[in-house]
């Protein structure tokens, strides 16, 4: 294309195409042109990618290789508690500012082998644990084995944190049913196809382990991870969401994988955290009402936190915002796309509207 006919494409200006083209690896454009750049480069041709991602200044080689891998990993435990409890641990807590339409508050607590845990609790009644651990495997089938294995000890100690804070402990107080984990990959071996395949597998572990072994979940033949990385792996259900020469990036069910191969464009951890918490906390907000309806009960919620709370949610995590970039926004639907909540919005927001008629 020329400079006017790719500016026409763009929707920007020709003054604004030729400075990034004259400005070359050394130019940083401003947030709203870096998101038209990103949003470009997701939706073109690999051939157009690599020729955006050299104007962007990005290396279109990949990520280069380590010693071995380094992982960060963030685990997040929901559990309803209700409004009132919630409204009782918050008085104790933090207010969190970053997110002001989901409001919440957090403190420190102590975990027996994490570093940094911490107990967010949600206005809406939702209490959710985020631990962060470090970890330098020598695979990733050693990896997918602790993440198994530290589920079965995180949420015994979960369950017993809350009941401690809530001063609670008859059978049905309550108790994190699940663990969602998030992995932001900081150094690997890996190189081009094997590199994405790694991805593929850290956002979908199970392929890796024996979660039915006798013992407790335990590695699978040490073949098995070698002939995914040399032969592919993929999931219909994964869900990519990187930008070709800035990042890689996939969403599953079961977890999500992150990393880094451009830090100056590529997303924080901070923006997937935040990301994570809302969803979560939404998660399992709309899983008490489901609970609450296959109960037999018609569900109910004060009137702040009923069905028009839910619409608004809807909105804010289906629409793209003014500012947000388009990795966001990727990320977003991604993200919202492998979790369901979209559907479970929907439906738990008619069920409280047809229960207050």
């Amino acid at each position: 294309m020329s400079i006017r006919d790719f500016a026409a494409h763009l929707g920007v200006s020709d003054r604004a195409v030729s400075n990034w083209e004259a400005g070359g690896e050394d130019y940083y454009p401003r947030p709203d042109s870096q998101a038209i750049l990103d949003t470009a480069l997701a939706r073109a041709s690999d051939e157009a990618n690599a020729r955006f991602a050299e104007a962007l200044g990005a290396s279109d080689e990949g990520p280069l290789a380590a010693a071995g891998i380094g992982v960060d990993s963030h685990k997040f435990l929901p559990v309803f508690i209700g409004i009132d409890h919630a409204r009782r641990l918050r008085a104790h807590m933090t207010r969190d500012l970053a997110n002001d339409w989901l409001e919440s508050s957090s403190a420190r607590v102590d975990h027996p082998e994490a570093p940094k845990c911490t107990l967010r609790v949600f206005a809406c009644g939702v209490a959710m644990f985020h631990i962060v651990q470090t970890h330098e495997p020598s695979s990733l089938t050693e990896l997918a084995v602790w993440r198994y294995r530290s589920y079965a000890s995180d949420l015994p100690w979960a369950r017993e944190k809350i009941r401690d804070l809530l001063d609670e402990d008859h059978p049905r107080a309550p108790s994190p049913e699940y663990v969602l984990s998030l992995y932001w990959l900081t150094s690997s071996p890996w190189t081009g196809s094997e590199y994405e395949t790694a991805l593929r597998l850290l956002s979908t572990p199970s392929v890796l382990v024996d979660r039915g072994a006798p013992g407790g979940p335990a590695p699978l033949d040490g073949k098995v991870e070698e002939s995914l990385l040399a032969s592919g792996f993929d999931h219909p259900d994964i869900v990519s969401f990187g930008v070709r020469g800035v990042s890689t990036g996939y969403a599953g069910w079961s977890g999500v994988s992150y990393a880094s191969i451009s830090q100056e464009r590529s997303l924080t951890v901070d923006e997937l955290v935040d990301c994570e918490l809302t969803v979560q906390a939404l998660w399992c907000f709309t899983h008490q009402i489901q609970r609450l309806i296959e109960d037999g009960q018609d569900p109910s919620m004060p009137e702040h936190f009923g069905w028009r709370f839910l619409r608004a949610s809807y909105s804010r995590l289906t629409t793209a915002r003014a500012q947000e970039t388009a990795q966001h926004c990727l990320m977003r639907e991604a993200i919202m796309k492998t979790s369901g909540l979209a559907e479970r919005l929907r439906a738990a927001k008619d069920a409280l509207r047809e229960s207050v008629g």
